[in-house]
């Protein structure tokens, strides 16, 4: 379960983008929902990922937040000695849910719809 326990901290105060952002951007990019969201390669690049904070608003027992975040795919050749293809990394975005619980900081992200 993802914990987004400084944002929570910081949660009615103007430093809470910026700890949700930071936090959100440190966490390994295994735990986003990145991988569903390729659109033009299919592996999710090791390379680190950026959040922009779309939209913020609460209610009694959760914060929701609606983030973008850029991030880097590759399309991955067959890993053989004589391959041809590149590994460059192409530039993906998705947008993501975050729904933290006020109480415990836990956190879901799920894609946008």
């Amino acid at each position: 379960m993802i914990r987004l326990a400084q944002a929570l901290n910081t949660w009615g105060t103007s430093d809470f983008e910026g700890a949700l952002k930071q936090e959100v951007e440190q966490l390994e990019g295994k735990l986003l929902p990145l991988q569903q969201a390729l659109s033009t390669t299919s592996v999710v690049a090791e390379s680190p990922h950026h959040v922009r904070i779309i939209r913020i608003s609460e209610d009694d027992r959760f914060i929701h937040v609606k983030a973008g975040i850029q991030y880097a795919g590759i399309i991955a050749g067959c890993s053989c000695a004589d391959d041809p293809t590149p590994v460059n990394e192409v530039t993906e975005y998705c947008e993501v849910q975050l729904v933290i619980n006020k109480t415990t900081a836990e956190t879901v992200i799920t894609l946008a719809e």
